[in-house]
């Protein structure tokens, strides 16, 4: 038997978490002095309604070793374990991860998805079903890895304003962007950070743009699967969803809300979307 675990930040939708028997280990959000563990003490509507009301950002933390530990010893030495976490080049949660195996002494493969939001969740559907058709660990994780590899991740920005809440971006260019109507997508590059890939001045060639770098990825999506994440912005979610499937026919499309450790970042109207 192989048992799936994971950290908060993965933004599967509950209804699949259960489906697929993941268990999450909650990161800690801290806002306004207090400690909150994600998607346990706060939900994702709740994240966004307090930050963008707040001048400060919030500051999100990786989940103890002790905190993986007990997660892990919590089946027996029978059970192998697969974790997936957050990308290592984003977090620490990966390192948190392995030092929680050593902890354990429990039969765990600590797996980097170098990926967030979605981009994360849509590798641990693929681990559960290949699980399910009875795979064997090192075949999983085989296969993983060429999923991860052949993963894209944009990140798509509305506003650049917690972008210079934290500090990645001077006031002044923060007000000409907004002067302009500059939209930025980020694009996962190879280490599963984030990188500026297009600045694009107005919505609708922001939106044109992230339809024709989908189409530079490739022509058959039929057996894909898009994830959008979203933070609070539900109608633009939902209109990127519907042209997904007008133009391209994929096999689904996950629509949910963001967590917060990218959600912190990504700011009003922000969108991230995975395949």
């Amino acid at each position: 038997m192989i048992k799936i675990i994971t950290d908060s930040s993965a933004d599967l939708p509950e209804d699949l978490m259960k489906k697929y028997d993941i268990t999450a280990v909650p990161l800690t959000i801290t806002m306004d002095g207090r400690d909150y563990y994600e998607k346990v003490d706060l939900t994702p509507k709740e994240f966004f309604t307090k930050m963008f009301a707040m001048d400060e950002l919030p500051k999100t933390s990786q989940p103890s070793p002790a905190s993986f530990a007990d997660a892990f010893s919590a089946y027996g030495t029978d059970t192998e374990i697969l974790c997936l976490t957050i990308s290592s080049g984003l977090s620490g949660t990966y390192q948190s991860a392995c030092l929680g195996k050593e902890l354990s002494q429990a039969n765990v493969t600590v797996f980097d998805t170098l990926a967030g939001s979605l981009g994360h969740g849509l590798q641990l559907i693929r681990a559960a079903e290949l699980a399910d058709q009875g795979r064997t660990m090192n075949e999983i994780v085989a296969e993983l890895t060429q999923f991860r590899e052949s993963m894209t991740i944009l990140v798509l920005l509305d506003t650049l304003e917690n972008i210079v809440k934290g500090g990645r971006l001077s006031k002044f260019q923060g007000s000409i962007a907004k002067i302009l109507n500059i939209k930025v997508i980020l694009e996962r590059v190879e280490g599963g950070k984030v990188e500026i890939s297009d600045k694009i001045r107005g919505k609708k060639k922001f939106q044109k743009r992230v339809l024709e770098i989908i189409q530079e990825k490739g022509s058959d999506f039929s057996q894909t699967t898009f994830g959008i994440t979203h933070t609070g912005n539900e109608q633009d979610a939902e209109d990127l969803k519907q042209e997904l499937i007008h133009q391209f026919q994929p096999k689904e499309v996950i629509v949910h809300y963001m967590g917060a450790t990218m959600g912190t970042y990504a700011g009003k109207n922000g969108m991230i979307l995975s395949f």
